[in-house]
């Protein structure tokens, strides 16, 4: 992966982890709940959740690479399009309270574990961020490489974030990330790197 795919990539993936939703909403409630030390347990959740979406989304990609190049193409189409879907769904609910993800785990771990494995923005995000950057003529196993260190570093960074957040500021914490124009902000960023990636495919003749 070239420097310049993997900055794309960087950014794209901390816009995609700092966008306010069920995981954030979760781990602020922790932090305020337990405490910064206790609650890093979600944290980890979360990063567990990641790994089992990374591998299985790189297994799913590569036998689609080999299978069929032009269904890779359409997927590449399909991951960008979901982008923009994020951010326009991401745009309407900006002005609704955040809400916890339902669960019934009865642990830190668990229930984090929950929230996020069902959270629809990450199913979303792993399909698009795999059909959009990995690169069909690098083998998969150097993308790799690069692509999970930098997606767990950033995951577990901006979540352990939130988690002191919700230690240190308490209840002020959810109202400043929850805040319209912070949301609708994050929004706008998923609905440009939708169609900039789009149009890339368009531009480079991936059909």
């Amino acid at each position: 992966m070239s420097f310049e795919a993997w900055t794309i990539f960087a950014l794209f993936w901390l816009v995609f982890v700092t966008t306010p939703g069920p995981n954030a909403v979760n781990c602020i409630n922790n932090g305020m709940t337990h405490g910064f030390g206790r609650s890093l347990w979600g944290v980890l959740a979360i990063l567990t959740q990641a790994s089992l979406f990374l591998g299985l989304s790189a297994l799913g990609i590569t036998a689609l690479i080999k299978a069929s190049p032009f269904a890779f193409s359409i997927l590449q189409y399909l991951g960008a399009a979901v982008l923009v879907w994020l951010g326009i769904r991401g745009w309407i609910n900006a002005a609704k309270p955040l809400k916890q993800g339902a669960s019934h785990a009865h642990s830190i771990y668990g229930r984090a574990l929950a929230i996020a494995t069902i959270n629809p923005k990450s199913v979303a995000g792993y399909l698009a961020a795999f059909s959009q950057f990995v690169q069909p003529d690098v083998p998969i196993g150097q993308q790799m490489w690069v692509i999970v260190p930098t997606a767990l570093t950033l995951t577990s960074l901006s979540y352990a974030t939130y988690t002191a957040l919700g230690a240190l500021l308490g209840r002020a914490a959810l109202g400043a990330v929850g805040h319209t124009w912070v949301r609708r902000g994050m929004a706008i960023c998923f609905v440009i790197y939708g169609a900039l990636l789009g149009s890339a495919n368009f531009a480079s003749g991936r059909v």
